[in-house]
């Protein structure tokens, strides 16, 4: 990978709650940031937005997270590029529930969903600092996979498997020695704890 791109990923319509899915530029900016310094690379935000109207299963009400990436895949020729999706809408595959992104494993797409990252999806009052700490897990994690990394026995590396909340807060936002060794990675250097409108770590 020699550099990263960051796309928004919306619809036109969406659902009452979240009209088009949209992240904003804010949250694109810290997260192109911090993934800047894990994986020592560039990372740019697209100015363009991928409508994902397509991709949407009206039974479910959720957004086809593996149709999305192959439309991705279509926009992104360079193959030292990395191109990852950011979305607020909700992402299924067909055999789960839901899904909190996706990735094409040794790959040039990746995809996450900020839709259940947030605490207001489970009642409870925004919290801003945990939404970005768990953007940058799963960010990472779908990564990982891009450059050939499977899920993880290691439970607290980033390359864990999370089906739930509760397993995202548990585990770090960096990954393991033993995948820092398999990715060739240096560990990232401390970042400053997040505050409005600067990056955020962990």
């Amino acid at each position: 990978m020699r550099a990263l791109h960051l796309l928004a990923v919306a619809a036109s319509t969406g659902t009452p709650s979240n009209p088009r899915g949209d992240v904003t530029l804010e949250i694109l900016d810290d997260l192109a940031a911090e993934l800047a310094r894990v994986f020592h690379v560039s990372c740019h935000v697209n100015g363009a937005r991928l409508l994902a109207n397509f991709a949407f299963d009206s039974a479910r009400g959720q957004y086809h997270s593996t149709a999305i990436l192959q439309r991705m895949q279509s926009l992104s020729p360079d193959p030292e590029i990395v191109l990852l999706g950011v979305t607020s809408l909700d992402l299924y595959v067909p055999v789960l529930t839901f899904v909190f992104g996706e990735a094409q494993l040794s790959g040039r797409c990746a995809l996450v969903s900020t839709c259940r990252l947030h605490e207001e999806f489970y009642g409870l009052p925004p919290n801003n600092p945990l939404l970005h700490n768990r953007l940058k897990k799963e960010a990472i994690h779908e990564l990982g996979h891009t450059l050939g990394l499977k899920h993880c026995f290691d439970w607290p590396c980033v390359m864990t498997s999370s089906h739930n909340i509760e397993r995202i807060d548990l585990k770090d936002p960096e990954f393991c020695p033993a995948c820092l060794n398999k990715l060739h990675l240096s560990p990232p250097a401390p970042s400053p704890q997040w505050t409005a409108g600067a990056p955020v770590t962990r």
